[in-house]
């Protein structure tokens, strides 16, 4: 039965669009992984017989042990397919062979051609004599002699081609080099060349505006800057013939510099290329013995977790150096941009502050001596709500010893929604600093520490929530990829929750507080790729937030890249793409949403207003409505 639908809402026909637009890229792999190649696109038969062609194209893939998916258009007995060719070994070519020659001969007999859309050029020009005749190619030559006497123009397309497998384009030095990664790359059969065969050159990276990927290549407008400029240049390092230095190719890393690892990618690529994970392989092997090439912002900022832990011990005496003249030598040291401001750190820590709470609570007062705010053996214990859900609140960099407000306000939330909120017994990082900076053996390191210091609760089953939607992404998507050799790691992904799905998927009967107000919201761009936005949105509409969200992509400031030096205009113009420009259009009494400590330093950096987390609106609701109560 043939059936058909009328679609007439805009929303629903950007998404059909959507789907034709990123087939070619969603057509590259099947469900289950397998590698699909073009090889047989745009062949066409008239529509009267486009059936038929269909049925007996199909025997003909069966005969070969091959499968296809059809992603485009059927017009005029044309359509698009790719097919499961085996392209990197000799017995694989010889059946591609094969197949498109029979393939042809099933065109011809049905009075079809093999290039029905697009001028082919070597890739069919030696089926041209099976489908008009040696007598009709035989005059073309004879015409393009008379003409080109030398052969300059277009040598080798339709008179004299070569075979259709002689140059294809994975029969090369890449397809044998198994490189010893840190990254399993679970998805492409832990291969890297295999990883970078993921981008088949669709551009959909090379967008003007819109969406999250690429922002670099939105400012710049140059192709080594985009997505599918630097997985070329990676597979070019891979083959060897043009990049020859390998993992220390300078033209590899010049490329990837500009790279903010925003991860849009991951998620707007049809085909999923994972441009950050790509680069931080690379800078590791870049700099693999020789950490005195690294830049400065390497240690700053890469080790910003272990230096913040320091600060925050005298946090008035940092903050005071890094407000004075000696700012500019600091970050002169650090490699960090001149135009940036170094964040302050709070004067007390998340942790410190909920640990006092804690104690509090149980009646230890200051003087009281030793005081068992810790369980050894399950990690902090939260007084407030024995008997209810137990969660792990994660305390990031960022919240810990920069925005303990945010905390402060999550603890608020989570508890009046019936939880009982507790934190690491030691101290833990997702190491995403070193990861973004490829410091990979650091960032493993640091992760089995965590990993050891979470094992209870793991095996508990308890819901870890995450308020930095970098530090969720990197212990959703990054961690299991780093150490696939521990099952913790796993664990450790499918248990992380932002505070969004937390209360959407624990506490469904939760009712949130009512905030009425109108939101603009910048989506932190690890959350749009690894987690979504779905549960967020949800949760502002039940709190009665009118949330705009507009398609602003990354903020440009990424974690490290906008305050490294040499980064500070590209990251400053990815701001002022959309996001800047809103938030100073935006109304004195519209908030401004970014749960992401990056997104609201770009904010207050940008522009004279603060952006504030989404647990702060939510805890501020909740106080409003205690007040109101007595």
């Amino acid at each position: 039965d043939v059936s058909s639908s009328l679609v007439r809402d805009p929303a629903a026909q950007a998404v059909l669009w959507r789907c034709r637009r990123d087939g070619t890229g969603l057509a590259t792999r099947r469900a289950d992984g397998a590698e699909m190649w073009g090889g047989w696109e745009d062949a066409a038969v008239p529509p009267a017989r486009l059936g038929e062609y269909l049925r007996r194209l199909d025997e003909l893939l069966a005969r070969h042990g091959l499968s296809g998916t059809s992603y485009g258009h059927f017009g005029e007995g044309c359509m698009h397919m790719r097919m499961d060719f085996d392209l990197l070994s000799p017995e694989g070519i010889a059946t591609f062979r094969e197949f498109i020659e029979q393939a042809t001969e099933l065109i011809v007999s049905l009075g079809g051609s093999v290039s029905g859309e697009h001028g082919d050029g070597r890739a069919r020009s030696e089926l041209l004599t099976r489908m008009y005749g040696a007598d009709a190619v035989d005059l073309l030559d004879q015409v393009k002699r008379i003409w080109d006497p030398r052969g300059a123009l277009n040598p080798g397309i339709i008179v004299d081609p070569p075979s259709f497998t002689a140059d294809l384009r994975h029969d090369g030095p890449a397809k044998d080099r198994e490189l010893l990664t840190l990254f399993s790359y679970p998805e492409d059969a832990g291969s890297f060349a295999q990883a970078q065969r993921r981008c088949v050159g669709v551009g959909k990276c090379r967008q003007s505006s819109g969406g999250v990927m690429c922002p670099s290549y939105q400012v710049t407008r140059e192709e080594k800057h985009s997505t599918r400029g630097r997985a070329h240049l990676l597979w070019e390092m891979l083959q060897g013939d043009l990049v020859t230095d390998g993992w220390r190719s300078t033209e590899v890393r010049d490329a990837l510099d500009l790279c903010l690892s925003c991860k849009g990618c991951l998620s707007d690529c049809p085909v999923n290329v994972d441009m950050a994970t790509y680069k931080a392989e690379f800078t590791h092997h870049h700099y693999a013995g020789r950490p005195w090439a690294r830049p400065r912002s390497h240690w700053s900022m890469g080790w910003l977790p272990a230096l913040a832990r320091v600060a925050s011990r005298t946090p008035r005496i940092v903050n005071a150096t890094t407000g004075s003249r000696a700012a500019a030598m600091l970050k002169k040291l650090g490699g960090i941009a001149p135009e940036r401001d170094l964040p302050r750190f709070a004067p007390q820590t998340f942790r410190s502050w909920f640990t006092t709470r804690e104690e509090s609570s149980r009646g230890f007062g200051p003087s009281q001596g030793t005081r068992p705010h810790e369980d050894s053996s399950r990690g902090s214990r939260g007084s407030r709500g024995r008997g209810r859900q137990r969660v792990v609140l994660w305390p990031d960099t960022f919240t810990n010893y920069l925005s303990p407000e945010v905390g402060k306000a999550a603890v608020r939330v989570l508890e009046d929604a019936g939880f009982e909120v507790v934190l690491p017994a030691g101290s833990v990082c997702c190491g995403l600093t070193w990861v973004s900076t490829g410091q990979l053996e650091v960032a493993r390191r640091v992760l089995r520490r965590t990993l050891k210091v979470l094992e209870p609760e793991l095996a508990a089953g308890t819901p870890v929530i995450g308020l930095e939607p970098s530090c969720a992404a990197m212990l959703r998507h990054d961690a299991p990829d780093l150490l696939a050799d521990d099952p913790r790691a796993a664990r450790l992904a499918e248990a992380t929750r932002t505070l969004g799905e937390a209360l959407q998927e624990l506490a469904p009967d939760w009712t949130p507080p009512q905030v009425g107000k109108d939101a603009l919201v910048q989506v932190h761009c690890h959350q749009h790729a690894v987690m979504g936005f779905d549960a967020d949105r949800e949760l502002m509409a039940a709190a009665g937030i009118e949330a705009t969200v507009p398609d602003s992509g990354c903020c440009g400031l990424a974690g490290n890249f906008g305050f490294e030096q040499g980064h500070y205009e590209v990251s400053r113009a990815a701001g002022e793409r959309v996001i800047l420009p809103a938030v100073r259009a935006a109304r004195a009494d519209t908030e401004i949403l970014a749960d992401g400590f990056s997104c609201r330093t770009q904010i207050e950096q940008g522009t004279d207003r603060r952006a504030r987390h989404l647990a702060e609106l939510l805890a501020d609701a909740l106080e409003a409505r205690d007040r109101a109560a007595t």
